[in-house]
């Protein structure tokens, strides 16, 4: 009978061991989630602000590219206007 009786307290000890870590398994695996969640979107939001960086930076290299072409051909004309007269 004592065998019987050892036998239970072990499992049903084993069992509510089992319980308490898989509840705390469960709430860290929640904490890290959260902490994963959180760095990417700091990390979404620091290369959103490279990304539109670089986009400007493109769309104003077209700009001085086309204002310097515009500058050249109005040389150009100047130029050919002096060498007429």
């Amino acid at each position: 009978m004592k065998k019987i009786l050892f036998s239970v307290l072990v499992v049903a000890t084993l069992i509510s061991c089992k319980e308490e870590t898989r509840a705390k398994v469960k709430d860290a695996s929640k904490a890290v989630g959260a902490e994963v969640k959180t760095a990417a979107q700091k990390t979404k939001a620091k290369v959103g602000k490279y990304i539109d960086t670089a986009k400007v930076k493109q769309k104003a290299n077209k700009i001085i590219v086309k204002g310097a072409e515009a500058i050249e051909n109005g040389a150009k004309k100047v130029k050919e206007s002096a060498d007429k007269k």
